[in-house]
């Protein structure tokens, strides 16, 4: 089993940052990848970025240029720094890792909240 634990969220003004953290625990092997998710009132969960143990990034299109996601594997922990933050960007904000080979699996955070104030 793998734990997840997300910190970092909050409430700031539009054109603020924020930066996400999710530090993972248990039996994690490689490859693997974690990313973040969210989901805004209303709407269905949605990708916001991954990154592979081998550092490779994918971004949906509404975040790129304005968020990074990285990694620090000694400490299997997930980050997510986002800047230029809009009112469109409040969700609740899922920590996600996912095993790519042996075992399988797919985990997830309990989810922290980002509220973006106009």
């Amino acid at each position: 089993q793998v734990q997840l634990v997300e910190s970092g969220g909050g409430l700031v003004q539009a054109g603020g940052s924020l930066r996400l953290s999710c530090a993972a625990s248990g039996s994690i092997f490689s490859p693997n990848d974690m990313g973040w998710y969210r989901r805004a009132p209303g709407k269905q969960r949605e990708l916001v970025a991954t990154i592979t143990s081998g550092d490779s990034t994918n971004y949906a299109d509404s975040v790129k240029g304005r968020f990074t996601i990285s990694r620090d594997n000694a400490k299997n922990t997930v980050y997510l720094q986002m800047n230029s933050l809009k009112p469109e960007d409040t969700a609740v904000y899922y920590c996600n890792l996912r095993h790519l080979g042996f075992p399988g699996g797919t985990y997830w955070g309990q989810g922290t909240q980002v509220t973006v104030s106009s």
